[in-house]
């Protein structure tokens, strides 16, 4: 992170001049800014989103906070997208003390709604992240898998139309569309995935069962991890630690509460930020 400043400075400096440039140009009344440090203005309403208002990074966790900190208060106010309660799902990642930053919780986001519909899966893999963890991490499935009876779902995560070999009673995707990939999780019995913040909400939102396996040395996913299985008993287990066991054993131990907040897209919250 602190080799690439330099770079994070420009790229901020380069999102101001092109904020006020629109703001002329387009009679902008309002900005909301998802993670964009130079996507604000002194002018008008400004309003940074993120769930990360401390930043875990391990050893430098307190450096790279503050740091956030300081960029967000140049905002007019921090939209957290998570409950204000103690059962939220990011845990200490929206909550610093003492708050000095004006924050509004908002509610868990999500494109998908939940419904019931019949099971069609027995297990459903959303692969996602980095490489090479993501392709580490879909090979051990096959192979932890290969045994099991009833039927899977894998979905890669990727773009390229490469193809793998897998077991028989493996369905393979590559990547479904948003409406595909919210049938596929409400149609199986069991989701595998990675613990990234926008995937907990999607699944949240889906009141689906999971199991969670974060990305080795992501330090947020590592986290999540742990508080979900505090607060829900979600099970989780280390990508080097997952065998087929923990799947034939599985047992639904935890469950999201129901989340059925819903965040209105207009700019009334904007304008009451000040």
């Amino acid at each position: 992170m602190l080799l690439k400043t330099p770079a994070i400075i420009s790229a901020v400096v380069k999102e101001r001049k092109i904020v006020s440039d629109l703001i002329e140009k387009e009679s902008i009344s309002g900005i909301i800014s998802d993670n964009r440090f130079g996507v604000y203005s002194n002018k008008i309403p400004s309003v940074y989103i993120t769930h990360q208002l401390n930043v875990l990074s391990g050893n430098t966790t307190r450096i790279t906070s503050k740091i956030h900190q300081y960029l967000i208060k140049k905002f007019d106010v921090c939209w957290v997208p998570d409950v204000a309660t103690k059962y939220n799902l990011s845990g200490e990642l929206s909550n610093i003390k003492p708050n000095k930053i004006k924050t509004k919780y908002i509610g868990i986001l999500s494109r998908f709604k939940y419904k019931e519909i019949p099971k069609k899966h027995t297990i459903l893999v959303l692969l996602s992240g980095v490489e090479p963890q993501r392709t580490l991490f879909e090979n051990k499935l096959i192979k932890e898998l290969s045994n099991f009876k009833g039927n899977v779902l894998l979905v890669r995560g990727i773009l390229n139309e490469s193809k793998i070999k897998t077991p028989s009673n493996f369905t393979v995707v590559n990547y479904l569309l948003a409406n595909e990939l919210e049938k596929a999780i409400l149609q199986s019995t069991l989701v595998i995935a990675r613990s990234g913040y926008s995937t907990i909400m999607d699944l949240a939102v889906l009141n689906a069962n999971v199991l969670f396996v974060p990305t080795p040395k992501q330090f947020e996913q590592e986290y999540l991890a742990k508080h979900l299985f505090l607060e829900y008993k979600i099970p989780f287990f280390t990508q080097d630690d997952f065998k087929f066991e923990d799947i034939k054993n599985f047992e639904a131990k935890g469950k999201f509460k129901k989340y059925t907040e819903s965040f209105p897209l207009d700019l009334f919250y904007l304008f009451q930020s000040k």
